[in-house]
């Protein structure tokens, strides 16, 4: 792994860095940025690590005529290492053989592996759990010499100077307990309440003078919709609005007979619902009364509210109608839009869950970055409930640790580009 240089490091500490667009911060970081070195690093005074890989794939560490070979085995097995031995190329009998490992990770804990024979290598005495990323110390004892290595075998780690990481926006948070919302997702549609529709006709049949409202138009309870000359008194009067609400619908145009028909529909848009449509295999777990999230083309945020009755009867597609009432002040919700929605039908506290907005892939693993001080490295995750915000984590991550929220996309660019690959 090497540091960000002392020129950039500087450059990002100036007060110029606030200035300057994210995606510029990002491609200077990435040419920057501390690589994620897995496998060999350079060797110490005495003994060599080698970027060089034995018969069992294994990286190949020489003391002199004395090379030994490790690899993480997991074959039908948990991860552990294996070890091999020669001396002068000839294999060394793994019961003359001393070894031990210990793996330091990122934030100071420290693995400490010893081996035992099994057939002809050395087999490690505890798994090697993801991920496999830390300084690597290894001692051997053969044949009255020690033979002793240090490297580094990182994966999935960078370093982001905290000014840099402040102005790409990275956020964090603290894994820990979390309330985990289980929904039904169903699909619906907004209709106008028609509690809130009021068919306008006139009291006495007549002409039809004058109309003084449009179809669209806005009304309030007592305006004038139209004036009417009586077929019997031949005297004209106004026919007021009932409601408020807006002109849906207008079969009236001035000399007409009324003829006693609707002249006019109006319909308080104050409020709305939304039809949502259940499947005969959710419905046992639906009931009035219950929460739910709708999500519009129309609102850039999800609408909430319960649901107000379910309907009797059965759709053509064997669906039940479960009817939300919403709010709709200022009528940005209208009729005939398509909707999708979450019911939310129980509630689950577990003791550690983590953002979803924080989840990022790497290998075959879900992951977050926990942060170290300047220092970003994977947690690989098993995970269980979800919800829209909400992570259960089953394992992979402690209780309490720091991980990346907003914008951990940037740790996954920044570590992929030095092709972090899985030392084995």
């Amino acid at each position: 792994m090497y540091p960000i240089n002392y020129f950039f490091v500087n450059l990002c500490q100036a007060r110029a860095i606030y200035r300057i667009a994210p995606l510029l911060l990002f491609m200077t970081l990435s040419s920057c940025g501390e690589s994620a070195n897995t496998g060999a690093t350079t060797p110490d005074a005495e003994n060599a690590v080698t970027d060089e890989r034995g018969p069992n794939n294994g990286i190949l560490l020489r003391d002199g005529e004395f090379v030994l070979e490790l690899a993480i085995f997991e074959t039908g097995v948990p991860p552990e290492y294996r070890a091999w031995a020669t001396v002068n190329d000839q294999p060394v009998d793994p019961e003359d053989l001393d070894l031990n490992v210990q793996l330091t990770r990122l934030g100071g804990v420290v693995d400490d592996i010893d081996f035992v024979p099994t057939g002809d290598a050395l087999r490690g005495d505890m798994v090697i759990y993801e991920p496999h990323s830390f300084s690597v110390s290894v001692a051997a004892s053969y044949n009255g010499n020690t033979h002793s290595w240090s490297y580094d075998s990182f994966e999935g780690r960078t370093r982001i100077e905290p000014a840099v990481a402040e102005a790409l926006g990275i956020e964090t948070d603290i894994a820990g307990p979390a309330v985990i919302e289980e929904t039904i997702p169903v699909y619906g549609r907004i209709v106008a309440n028609s509690d809130g529709v009021s068919n306008v006709t006139a009291r006495f049949d007549g002409k039809i003078e004058t109309v003084a409202v449009a179809l669209g138009d806005y009304v309030n309870a007592g305006d004038t919709l139209a004036t009417i000359e009586s077929n019997q008194s031949l005297t004209s009067s106004e026919l007021l609005a009932p409601i408020s609400g807006l002109i849906t619908a207008r079969n009236a145009s001035g000399g007409e007979s009324t003829a006693g028909r609707v002249l006019f529909t109006i319909t308080d848009t104050s409020t709305v619902w939304a039809d949502l449509a259940v499947f005969p295999s959710d419905l046992p777990r639906i009931s009035v009364g219950q929460g739910v999230y709708i999500n519009t083309p129309l609102t850039d945020t999800s609408i909430t509210g319960t649901i107000a009755r379910i309907l009797p009867e059965t759709a053509s597609n064997q669906a039940v109608t479960a009817r939300v009432v919403l709010n709709n002040p200022d009528g940005v919700l209208r009729a005939g839009t398509w909707v999708q929605a979450e019911i939310k039908i129980a509630e689950h506290a577990v003791p550690l869950a983590v953002r979803r907005e924080g989840l990022q892939a790497f290998r075959d693993f879900t992951v977050v970055y926990a942060q170290i001080g300047d220092q970003y490295e994977v947690r690989m995750l098993d995970l269980g409930r979800q919800s829209a915000e909400w992570v259960e984590v089953l394992g992979g991550l402690d209780p309490g640790t720091r991980y990346v929220t907003e914008n951990s996309y940037i740790l996954k660019a920044d570590v992929e580009k030095d092709g972090a690959s899985h030392d084995h």
